[in-house]
């Protein structure tokens, strides 16, 4: 099988071995993407004891600018992250956002993770983007893709 050239499908790939296995994956082991290559296209956020809390922990260098109180990429990601903690599966999501004051257009897959089995204590993300084209119109539409529920979270349905 050749090797995935897609930085979202790859994290994906790596994030669903582990969940296939029927437990969502812990911090430990998603450390290694975080200091690897794909490290500086991917974030953590910790989930807070109140959704509204949670924060990023983890930031790649090429998304570090999402911080910035004048990007939106930041926003759209945290927004979402209630969608990933209520429906136990992960989010996948296109658009258009700011970044660094550059319209960009991007890709990315918010994963859930947790330390024991139940509990979602992080959210795993992966983005890769590109400037807008000058020709390309900057809609404000985000699309959702929910994600097929991994086995554990399967399981653990009431």
């Amino acid at each position: 099988m050749r090797e995935e050239r897609r930085l979202v499908w790859r994290v994906l790939r790596h994030w669903k071995e582990i969940a296939d296995c029927g437990r969502f994956p812990r911090r430990d082991e998603i450390d290694p993407w975080l200091r690897g290559e794909d490290g500086a296209n991917c974030l953590l956020i910790a989930v807070g004891w109140s959704i509204e809390l949670s924060h990023f922990i983890v930031v790649g260098v090429n998304l570090a600018g999402a911080l910035c109180a004048t990007d939106t990429l930041a926003g759209v990601l945290l927004s979402s992250v209630p969608q990933v903690v209520s429906s136990r599966r992960g989010l996948m999501m296109e658009g258009v956002a700011m970044l660094r004051r550059v319209d960009i257009r991007y890709r990315t897959v918010l994963l859930p993770v947790s330390e024991v089995g139940a509990t979602i204590d992080y959210v795993l993300g992966a983005t890769s983007y590109r400037s807008l084209r000058v020709n390309e119109v900057r809609a404000t539409q985000v699309n959702f893709r929910r994600l097929p529920m991994p086995r554990i979270a399967r399981n653990s349905q009431p």
